[in-house]
């Protein structure tokens, strides 16, 4: 690859990087998600700026920017659903916290220990363990469909005027990129790539014309990975998503967006690497995974809902301990459990299994 020049724009400096990884394309937009999240070098979660939380220069919060607030909640829920004399027996491992962040940093917790791990560390869990996640899920490279003539194609991603003719897809702003050559264009697949067509049989088959669909099969291997035996406790993620029934038949617009400084972004492609690029995961795929795998209790609810259950004591505490008119801590046990904020936004997916 050319090294980043003065004169290089980020543009033309990822397109080159599309380049050296797919010719002129077309590659799925899996591929090139994972390009635009994940590169060594222009990826969006390798870049040392702050991604998360409510500052201005800030792409979008979550539940993790509510401070040890959070965390008191989350610890206190897991050592509820493990039982009496359980936490001390396991340790509490974190996947995918930011750099210099981790949902327990600075809060007291009954675990034997406490390990994050991060972006390129080992995904290596033993024993005795409570495997928890905040938006990891969602963090994953998507497939996305389209509806024509009755079948389903699989849309994808190439270079304008590069690799021969293309038929164009998406928004007004992708059909002004495409006439200037280099710029990233949306296009259809001349077929669906190998993961997609091995999932052929569980799509729709009756669908109306124009109905997008966004499959998000790497959350669905990766919790198929981090399910595996070789580790017994419990299962915790914090996410978005929705049953496969929804997604296929209620979201005819598909659920991909993309978030830069707290606004939502209607162009996925406009800027690979300076925004942040999700769908809804889908939660039966990801319960179906664990089941498979031997966990039971498997159980969705609400992040009010779970939050309320199994924290409701330690959320009195942080309520009561506030001194009376504005408080920090109290404002953010609101953001977490308002169903009009982040209560309802979010859900929460929890398993058993033991050993």
């Amino acid at each position: 690859m050319v090294p980043p020049g003065l004169n290089e724009s980020d543009d033309e400096r990822f397109a080159e990087a599309f380049r050296e990884a797919f010719g002129p394309g077309p590659s799925s937009f899996a591929q090139f998600m994972d390009l635009a999240l994940y590169h060594p070098q222009f990826g969006y979660y390798r870049q040392a700026r702050p991604r998360v939380g409510f500052a201005p220069q800030a792409d979008f919060y979550t539940a993790s920017s509510t401070g040890t607030v959070f965390g008191e909640l989350v610890a206190a829920a897991a050592a509820r659903l493990l039982g009496p004399g359980q936490p001390q027996e396991h340790a509490f491992v974190e996947i995918g916290a930011e750099p210099g962040g981790g949902v327990l940093a600075g809060v007291g917790h009954p675990f034997r220990e406490c390990r994050t791990l991060r972006l390129g560390d080992e995904l290596h869990i033993a024993g005795d363990s409570v495997v928890f996640s905040n938006e990891l899920f969602d963090a994953q490279p998507f497939h996305r469909l389209l509806r024509r003539a009755g079948a389903w194609r699989e849309l994808g991603v190439a270079l304008a005027g590069e690799g021969g003719p293309q038929e164009l897809h998406g928004c007004g702003g992708q059909l002004e990129r495409a006439r200037r050559p280099g710029a990233l264009v949306e296009v259809e697949l001349a077929s669906l790539s190998p993961p997609v067509e091995a999932i052929r049989g569980r799509l729709p088959a009756e669908a109306e014309d124009g109905y997008r669909l966004d499959v998000p099969l790497a959350a669905e291997a990766l919790c198929a990975r981090l399910a595996q035996p070789g580790w017994n406790g419990l299962f915790v993620a914090f996410d978005y998503g929705k049953t496969w029934s929804a997604l296929a038949g209620d979201t005819p617009g598909g659920t991909a967006r993309a978030y830069r400084r707290h606004r939502q972004e209607r162009d996925l492609l406009a800027a690979p690497g300076r925004q942040d690029l999700t769908c809804h995961i889908c939660w039966d795929w990801l319960s179906g995974a664990l089941t498979a795998a031997g966990w039971s209790q498997v159980r969705l609810e609400s992040q009010e809902s779970f939050l309320l259950r199994h924290a409701g004591p330690a959320a009195e505490r942080i309520a009561r301990s506030a001194p009376p008119g504005p408080d920090p801590r109290r404002s953010r046990l609101q953001e977490l459990l308002h169903p009009g904020l982040l209560g309802q936004r979010f859900q929460v997916l929890h398993a058993r299994r033991c050993g």
